[in-house]
């Protein structure tokens, strides 16, 4: 096992951390590699790659008043994890895993995500999470909780969004892509902005996300499923205002349920495409005197 424990202290840092040793012309990647950041102060800026090995992992704190962090985070393996905790603002975050049994975060309830290390709380911050499965299992696993304000939350598992409006992963996924993706998010917040997408190549491993706004308007939400497997999504907003958008597209069943309990005005669009079972359950409670909008269209093809 190689550990690094880094706590960094100041006004501006730039670190790189590869892990990667070579003797002789021989490259030997080494498994069960930690990395462990306690970030102090503004500017820090940071890119980190466990490659090629297993059972890796990265923390990452960011503590005090430590804001425009950047920070690039890359495993290429099996099992590996990132935990990260940020309380400030202007914050860029982007975690790229390829393999099987990875997560980020990870969480299976709701609650505060400080004690298991996936919690963003400050404003005006862009996380981006891409998850490539290898193996074909249902366990690559994106989980936290957002206190915060104003944040851009984008997360590709296996790849997708084209639209509302596409900022990358999108296209179509590769044939190795073998699905089998989880997603959890608890945002107790206003104005943030969150695309999901999970796709399947040729495989049929299921995709499950979950979403709840437990507080928090105008939040804008844009979910797409695709692939052969099973899509399934539990969809709670108990906020108000902001548009939601969900697309369940390809083989294998259609479920979706939504819970739409604000007090006042929340737009939603579902389609479900596809030749196998499609299915939906609806609550809405709408308040707003010029009415609210709910639009559902399922399609055989």
């Amino acid at each position: 096992m190689h550990r690094v424990d880094v706590m960094m202290f100041g006004l501006k840092w730039f670190f790189i951390v590869y892990i990667l040793i070579i003797f002789f012309g021989v490259a030997y990647v080494f498994a069960d590699n930690e990395i462990t950041l306690d970030i102090h102060g503004d500017n820090f800026t940071g890119s980190f790659t466990q490659e090629g090995g297993n059972n890796n992992e990265i923390n990452i704190d960011q503590i005090s008043d430590n804001d425009d962090t950047t920070m690039a985070v890359s495993q290429d393996g099996d099992n590996n994890e990132v935990k990260f905790s940020m309380n400030h603002d202007d914050n860029e975050i982007e975690i790229i895993q390829t393999g099987d049994n990875n997560t980020v975060s990870w969480v299976s309830y709701w609650g505060t995500g400080l004690a298991w290390g996936g919690d963003l709380d400050g404003t005006n911050n862009d996380l981006k999470f891409e998850q490539n499965n290898t193996a074909g299992s249902d366990s690559n696993r994106i989980g936290f909780h957002i206190p915060g304000n104003s944040n851009t939350v984008h997360a590709c598992q296996g790849a997708t969004f084209s639209s509302s409006t596409d900022t990358t992963c999108s296209g179509t996924t590769p044939n190795s892509e073998h699905g089998g993706h989880t997603i959890n998010l608890d945002i107790h917040a206003h104005s943030n902005d969150v695309k999901i997408g999970q796709e399947t190549g040729t495989n049929n491993a299921d995709h499950y996300a979950q979403l709840y706004y437990y507080y928090g308007d105008s939040n804008e939400t844009f979910v797409t499923q695709k692939g052969n497997g099973n899509k399934t999504l539990n969809f709670i907003v108990r906020t108000d205002g902001g548009e939601q958008e969900i697309m369940q597209k390809g083989d294998g069943n259609h479920t979706a349920t939504i819970d739409l309990t604000g007090s006042y005005k929340t737009d939603l669009d579902l389609i479900q495409k596809g030749n196998t079972t499609q299915s939906y359950s609806l609550t809405n409670t709408c308040n707003n005197s010029g009415g609210c909008t709910v639009t559902v269209e399922q399609d055989g093809g």
